[in-house]
C-alpha cells in the first residue's frame, strides 16, 4: 500500500497504489458479518484497526434478507445486488460477483471463500435457496433464508450520496474563494478540477477513486469527530486483548501525527479539501475513550500500562516447565569479538544455538563475514529481509542449518527458539533505544527456553538501563527459584515441534532463485569465503579484458549469490 502523498521540495505528487488482498479483504467482511450477528467471535487485527472502515450504521442498513416463498421480481433483486455493489459477471464468478441463468441467480459474498448461494425463482417468487461449491457446482446444503451484506464497507445510499455531494460542492466553493484571495491560482485550478471529476463519478458510479477522503460527507459526522473504526462494530461486553502492549500502545499514539502531517500537505497545496484530513487514524485518546475492557500482555509493561492499572499488575513469570531467568554475565567490550568467537564454538559443539544483537547493520554484517572467515556457520537477519523468509531462517536455525544468528532490533518480541543456549548483547552499555532496560529485559528472555540458557552483555559500565534489567531478571529469578523448591519442580528445556512453525508456508514451494534452490551451492564450512570471491573477481575481471562479457557476467552474478547467501544480505 502506497498512500497519497505530495513532496512539495521536488514537486512530486504520488498517487495512492493499493492492492487489495482477497483473503484479508474476505477475513475483514466475515470479521463484521460474525461480530454484528454472533457473539461467539474472536477477532485478530493489527494496530491498523484504528483506521476508518466505514460506519456501522449504513453498512448493517445496506443489507438484504432473501427467503423462501419471498415475492420479489427478478430484475429488482438484481438492482439490489447492484447497490451492494456487487458487479454482475456472467463468465468469470468471483467473490463479490454475481451471475444469471435462467431462473437461477447466482452470487458469491464478500464474506465466503469457497461457497457461494444460488437463488431460484419459480416466476417472481423464491422458490428454493441453496449453497453451492463455485467450482463443481455441488450443491453443500440448502437454506430457508439468507443475508447479504455489502460488496464494500464504505457503501453509501444513494439518498445520503445526493446530500453529500451537495456538502462537498459547497466546501469547494469556500474553499476556492479562500486560494483565489491568496493568489493561489495554480493550487485553485487543481483542487476545483480534481474535486469536480470525483463528484461526476460519485454521481454517475456511486464510488470514486480515493472515495474515503470524503467519508465525513458520507457518514454525515462533524469535523474533527472520529472517524468509524472497527471498534464501533464491537459490542460494549467486548474484550479487547492489546499483545506487546509495551509496544504497540506508543504506536497507537503515533499514526495518527503521521497521518495529519501528509494530508495538510496535501490539502495546502490543493490536491484535496481540506476534510480530507478526517480521514484517518483515531487519536490516542479517541481510542482509550472508545475501547472497551483491555487486557494489556507484555513481558516489560509501558509506563500507561501502569498508570492505568495504578501498578498493579498480574504477574505470570512462573513457567510450566519449571525455567527460570537465564543467567546474566557482564565482560568488557574491549575483547568482545574474540569472547563471543569462542563462546559460539563451544556452543556449537553441544549443538546449540547462539543469538547476536549489535547496535548497527554495518556492524552486523561485518561481524557476519568475520565469524564466517573464522569458520562459524553464521548468518544476519536484517529489516530487508520478507516475514515469510524471516520464518524459515529462525526454522533453518532451530534445525542446525547454521549455529549463530546475528540482528539488530529483530531478536526481540515474539522470537521463540527453544535450542537457543545463549544470546549476546554487544555494546551494552551503549544507553538508547536499542539499550533501554525495555530492549534488554526482552533481548535477554530469547535465553529462557533452555535449562542452561545464558545472556552475557558486553559493557565496560553499568547503565541505568542495565542495573534495572539486571534488577527484574534477579527478581523474577528468586520467585521461579522459591516456587521450584516448594513444589519440588525439576527444571526442563521446551521441547516444541520445528515444522509447526513453517507448517502452513511448507505448502507453499520456495520462489525461483530461493535460498533452498542455493543450499547445494553453498560454500562448505571453514571454507574462506573472502579468499573464494577473490577469485571469482580476478576471473570476472580477466573475461572482461577478453571480450567474454556474457562469462563476467554470469561470474558476477554468482558473486552476488553468494555474497546474499552466506551472509543473509539480499541480492541486488
Amino acid at each position: 500500500y502506497q498512500p497519497e502523498a505530495y513532496v512539495p521540495r521536488t514537486d512530486t505528487y504520488v498517487a495512492k497504489e493499493s492492492s487489495i488482498n482477497e483473503q484479508i479483504d474476505r477475513m475483514r467482511h466475515s470479521a463484521t458479518r460474525a461480530v454484528l450477528e454472533r457473539d461467539d467471535v474472536i477477532i485478530v487485527a493489527s494496530v491498523s484497526c484504528i483506521y476508518g472502515i466505514g460506519s456501522v450504521e449504513t453498512y448493517t442498513a445496506m443489507t438484504l434478507d432473501i427467503m423462501k416463498g419471498l415475492s420479489t421480481d427478478r430484475d429488482e433483486l438484481l438492482r439490489s445486488f447492484v447497490n451492494l455493489q456487487y458487479s454482475r459477471n456472467d463468465i468469470s464468478f468471483q467473490r463479490g460477483s454475481f451471475r444469471v441463468r435462467g431462473d437461477n441467480i447466482e452470487i458469491w459474498p464478500a464474506h465466503l471463500e469457497d461457497g457461494a448461494w444460488r437463488i431460484s425463482l419459480f416466476g417472481d417468487e423464491v422458490d428454493d435457496i441453496a449453497q453451492f461449491d463455485p467450482l463443481t457446482g455441488k450443491t453443500d446444503h440448502r437454506m430457508d433464508r439468507i443475508r447479504i451484506y455489502a460488496n464494500s464497507h464504505y457503501v453509501t445510499p444513494r439518498p445520503t450520496l445526493a446530500k453529500a455531494v451537495k456538502q462537498i460542492r459547497n466546501d469547494l466553493k469556500a474553499r476556492l474563494r479562500e486560494l483565489e484571495d491568496q493568489g493561489r491560482l495554480v493550487e485553485a485550478q487543481r483542487l476545483e478540477q480534481r474535486t469536480n471529476y470525483d463528484i461526476e463519478m460519485m454521481e454517475a458510479t456511486g464510488s470514486c477513486a480515493g472515495i474515503e477522503n470524503y467519508s465525513r460527507y458520507l457518514t454525515g459526522r462533524a469535523p474533527g469527530e472520529p472517524p468509524p473504526t472497527m471498534f464501533e462494530y464491537l459490542p460494549d461486553d467486548a474484550l479487547v486483548f492489546v499483545d506487546e502492549s509495551h509496544a504497540t500502545i506508543p504506536q497507537i499514539g503515533g499514526m495518527y501525527r503521521g497521518d495529519y502531517s501528509r494530508k495538510l500537505t496535501l490539502s495546502e497545496h490543493g490536491f484535496r479539501l481540506p476534510s480530507c484530513a478526517d480521514n484517518r487514524p483515531l487519536k490516542f485518546e479517541e481510542w482509550d475513550a472508545m475501547r472497551p475492557n483491555s487486557i494489556y500482555v507484555s513481558a516489560t509493561p509501558g509506563n500507561w500500562e501502569l498508570q492505568q492499572t495504578g501498578g498493579v499488575f498480574t504477574e505470570q513469570v512462573i513457567r510450566p516447565t519449571g525455567l527460570v531467568d537465564p543467567e546474566v554475565l557482564i565482560r568488557p567490550v574491549a575483547n568482545q569479538v574474540d569472547d563471543l568467537i569462542a563462546e559460539c564454538r563451544d556452543i556449537a559443539e553441544q549443538e546449540g544455538r547462539v543469538l547476536v544483537t549489535t547496535l548497527t547493520k554495518k556492524m552486523a554484517e561485518d561481524l557476519t563475514e568475520y565469524m564466517h572467515e573464522q569458520g562459524l556457520r553464521v548468518r544476519y537477519m536484517h529489516s530487508d529481509i520478507e516475514t515469510l523468509e524471516r520464518i524459515e531462517i529462525i526454522r533453518d536455525l532451530r534445525l542446525g542449518a547454521f549455529d549463530v544468528l546475528i540482528g539488530i532490533n529483530l531478536l526481540r518480541e515474539g522470537l521463540d527458539i527453544p535450542e537457543c543456549r545463549l544470546v549476546a548483547i554487544l555494546d551494552a552499555d551503549k544507553e538508547g533505544f536499542l539499550r533501554s532496560e525495555t530492549s534488554l529485559i526482552q533481548t535477554i528472555g530469547r535465553a529462557a527456553r533452555h535449562v542452561e540458557g545464558r545472556a552475557i552483555l558486553y559493557a565496560d559500565k553499568i547503565t541505568g538501563s542495565m542495573e534495572r534489567a539486571l534488577a527484574e531478571s534477579n527478581r523474577r529469578k528468586e520467585k521461579q527459584l522459591a516456587h521450584n523448591k516448594l513444589h519440588g519442580i525439576t527444571p526442563a528445556s521446551v521441547v516444541r515441534s520445528i515444522e509447526n512453525i513453517l507448517e502452513q508456508d511448507e505448502k507453499t514451494p520456495m520462489k525461483k532463485g530461493g535460498r533452498r534452490g542455493m543450499r547445494g551451492k553453498q560454500p562448505k564450512v571453514g571454507d574462506n569465503l573472502a579468499s573464494h570471491l577473490e577469485n571469482l573477481q580476478n576471473q570476472m575481471r580477466e573475461a572482461a579484458a577478453d571480450l567474454e562479457f556474457e562469462k563476467a557476467a554470469k561470474i558476477r552474478d554468482e558473486i552476488k549469490k553468494l555474497q546474499a547467501d552466506e551472509l543473509g544480505l539480499p541480492a541486488t
